[in-house]
């Protein structure tokens, strides 16, 4: 149901900025901002569960498998990738948005709800930095295919991978404090815009910078080989898959929280919070589309993944016809 904007401005001040201090008199619930979309967020997330976990699943095997037959580390990269989506699934989606959020409302114990706010951050922001390698490996093989050849091995791969998760598992922690900027009242105070501030560093600035530039010299040098050698087969280092692209509508997740920590909070203002509904809507779809991506791009994917799903239909087949005689 669509709510007026709760923290209107009185006496000609500004709508944009609400009045923080409700008064000791007032009821916090009637100047709460409400959910405009209803149930709708509630709907997307189970069915973004429900259809994106046993998806991952498949991909981590389909990725699991190949990597034990030809020992690629590319493999090793896209194996971390899909892991880390499903641990974001399971954190932010699962746990925080359906269970704490939609079932519990967010009562629950305080030291929970750091902890699990912890978590998420850690898990979101393995699933974006977990790409970061994938795309240097991918700039050094195409655009210093010499250097590649001589410091590319499993142990290599495992050993960075290792690395950049614990670094951004790490991260997470300062979150513990991470304010609930759905039930705060009050402006954000310096510690909360700390944190605000290193998370869009953390999860925007940095990651989308490495990836625009790294993306851009491949494109340029590819570009570069097409001109000099016009009859040159350029396919092949794209057969597999590249670094997949920043998370969706990264400029909504960022505009909201920046409304949060300047103009309105998400807790005051109907409108910052529809806004950040749906950035973070958007960019968990992010976490499904891994084995449409892979699919579209690798051919030996796209098999070995038909082939898990078939060999899991006719076992659950064979399972029910013998069920059946019993």
């Amino acid at each position: 149901m669509m709510q007026s904007w709760s923290n209107e401005s009185q006496s000609g001040s500004d709508p944009l900025r609400p009045t923080l201090d409700p008064g000791p008199d007032s009821d916090p619930d009637q100047t709460r901002s409400r959910c405009v979309l209803g149930a709708v967020p509630v709907v997307y997330y189970t069915v973004l569960l429900c259809v994106g976990l046993p998806v991952n699943c498949v991909t981590l095997a389909a990725l699991y498998r190949l990597s034990s037959r030809s020992k690629s580390p590319l493999y090793s990269f896209l194996i971390s990738i899909t892991a880390a989506d499903i641990l974001a699934q399971v954190c932010i989606v699962l746990v925080d948005f359906l269970l704490e959020t939609a079932v519990f409302h967010r009562a629950v114990p305080p030291l929970l709800l750091h902890a699990v706010s912890a978590a998420e951050f850690a898990a979101n922001h393995a699933s974006i930095w977990a790409a970061v390698p994938l795309t240097v490996d991918r700039y050094v093989a195409l655009c210093h295919p010499l250097l590649h050849r001589r410091i590319r091995s499993p142990t290599r791969t495992r050993r960075t991978i290792a690395v950049v998760m614990a670094l951004a598992f790490a991260s997470g922690i300062p979150f513990f404090y991470w304010p609930d900027l759905w039930r705060t009242q009050a402006p954000p105070s310096r510690w909360d815009a700390a944190l605000i501030w290193s998370h869009v560093t953390i999860i925007y600035f940095l990651p989308c910078s490495i990836f625009l530039t790294l993306n851009s010299r491949i494109i340029w040098t590819l570009r570069s080989r097409l001109r000099l050698d016009p009859g040159s087969d350029l396919k092949n280092p794209l057969r597999t898959p590249s670094s997949p692209l920043p998370p969706p509508s990264p400029s909504r997740s960022l505009l909201a929280l920046l409304l949060h920590l300047h103009v309105a909070t998400v807790n005051r203002s109907w409108r910052v919070h529809l806004l950040y509904d749906l950035s973070n809507m958007a960019a968990m779809l992010n976490t499904a589309l891994n084995l449409l991506l892979y699919s579209a791009t690798s051919r030996p994917i796209r098999r070995t993944a038909r082939n898990i799903i078939c060999e899991v239909i006719r076992g659950r087949g064979q399972r029910s016809r013998e069920g059946a005689r019993v």
